[in-house]
């Protein structure tokens, strides 16, 4: 049976247990897998649950609740992850805020135009939906990050 180790920040794992273990033993229900928490988290399990444990405990790891990794179980689903591991602390703060906006109104904007749900945590920017919708939101966070203005990034998303 594959076995697949996934590193998780320290913080994000009482999240990915839950209350009681709720959230892992529903992971596990879900997927046909085992979890084992510890430094790594160890997913054992059938290939296609193995596959779809993964993507949630990556999605909860990059700041995703619960709910939210679930839509994941979705075949169509799936996970796209940024990394701005290149930039230094402030430029990837500054850049962060271009994304998230103020009050978080821009990531609002683009979370219910691409009809995905954006995480921004750690080193990166992640996105869950389905594929078309990933490639909008990718694109206009992309536009974002090259220093476009918020509205020309908002535009890319209305093209069809």
């Amino acid at each position: 049976m594959p076995i697949e180790e996934i590193p998780i920040p320290e913080e994000r794992k009482p999240v990915l247990i839950g209350r009681d273990g709720k959230t892992r033993k529903a992971i596990e229900q879900r997927t046909g897998t085992k979890l084992q928490v510890s430094d790594y988290v160890k997913v054992e399990g059938p290939v296609d649950g193995l596959l779809k444990a993964q993507n949630i405990v990556n999605a909860i790891a990059r700041g995703f609740s619960p709910k939210h990794a679930f839509r994941l179980l979705d075949e169509e689903c799936q996970l796209d992850i940024i990394t701005l591991r290149e930039e230094n602390e402030n430029t990837r703060r500054r850049l962060f805020a271009r994304i998230i906006g103020r009050d978080g109104q821009a990531r609002k904007n683009i979370e219910k135009q691409t009809r995905t749900l954006i995480s921004v945590y750690g080193k990166t920017v992640s996105i869950i939906g389905l594929p078309d919708d990933i490639d909008l939101a990718r694109q206009a966070i992309e536009a974002l990050l090259e220093g476009k203005t918020h509205g020309y990034a908002y535009s890319l998303m209305k093209k069809e």
